[in-house]
């Protein structure tokens, strides 16, 4: 197991984020500009919100409350950013676009207050869990496109939540350059029990990459919808959990990763170099004892 190393010359400092997100859009945007102002405080490079940490709520609600790039909401949160110089990364909110179509984005705003970019929600959270039917679907138009952003020559992957069950997405993420993956959620918290932990740490062991994934966790005495998970983690690439907010209603914390852990887990583990996409596009081999298959 690589050794932990104190931070040298590659080393991203990120602030992760949890709190209680609720209906209210304007107390949940003052939190997010308290954190903001706080991970500037810290010096982060970049500070991660949660996915619908602007609202949760039903899917009507969520709906109803999606926004533009033009609210006032986002241009609260650019100026905060310039305020701070700091990356923000608004990690999910209902984001109106040209079409008329909602979009579950991840927004980038750079730490002059400029929008970069964003990611699109590729995978929408269509399930059936403890009795709740989840029909984001229903709420949202898929995105079709995976981004990555470079922080201090750093290369960041964009994901959302329900992204964290398809590794094929983190794969093509790895293979072109990322050393960190973002994941912000709002967990279901009945699947968040059992698979939380398990998918971000598999995320990180089978890349080699740190996870950062902030969360949002169900206000106490608060009915929001439905209950989110909480424990926002950051996983480093040998898949030791370095982070665990657990069930904080609100905190901001921040933490620099060691990006040489990065390239010493990948030394060890190379399994990046051993990918074998044109083997991969085939069809299984079927085999049976009725019908032995010669081996060549």
């Amino acid at each position: 197991m690589p050794e932990q190393s104190t931070p040298g010359e590659r080393s991203l400092t990120v602030a992760v984020t949890q709190w209680g997100a609720t209906r209210d859009l304007t107390s949940n945007l003052d939190i997010a500009m308290d954190m903001i102002g706080d991970a500037g405080g810290q010096h982060a490079d970049l500070i991660v919100l949660p996915e619908n940490c602007l609202c949760v709520g039903t899917n009507d609600e969520m709906r109803a409350a999606a926004l533009n790039l033009e609210s006032s909401a986002i241009t609260s949160l650019r100026s905060a950013a310039a305020a701070a110089g700091v990356t923000v990364i608004l990690g999910g909110f209902k984001r109106k676009d040209g079409s008329g179509s909602v979009r579950n984005t991840a927004l980038v705003i750079g730490d002059d207050g400029e929008i970069i970019g964003g990611y699109d929600k590729i995978h929408l959270f269509d399930a059936k869990v403890g009795g709740m039917s989840f029909e984001a679907s229903k709420v949202e138009s898929r995105g079709d496109t995976p981004v990555m952003l470079s922080v201090k020559g750093i290369q960041v992957g964009l994901s959302v939540c329900y992204d964290v069950r398809f590794p094929e997405l983190y794969r093509r993420l790895a293979l072109a350059g990322a050393e960190v993956m973002l994941i912000p959620a709002a967990f279901a918290y009945l699947t968040g029990l059992d698979h939380w932990e398990v998918l971000l740490r598999a995320r990180a062991i089978e890349n080699g990459v740190f996870v950062v994934a902030p969360a949002t966790i169900r206000p106490e005495n608060h009915d929001c919808g439905f209950q989110t998970y909480g424990h926002a983690l950051v996983v480093d690439p040998w898949g030791r959990v370095l982070l665990d907010l657990g069930d904080t209603q609100k905190e901001c914390r921040v933490m620099t990763l060691d990006m040489n852990l990065v390239s010493q887990v990948r030394a060890s583990l190379p399994v990046l170099r051993g990918v074998q996409p044109a083997a991969y596009v085939k069809a299984p081999r079927m085999i049976s004892s009725a019908q032995p298959a010669v081996v060549e």
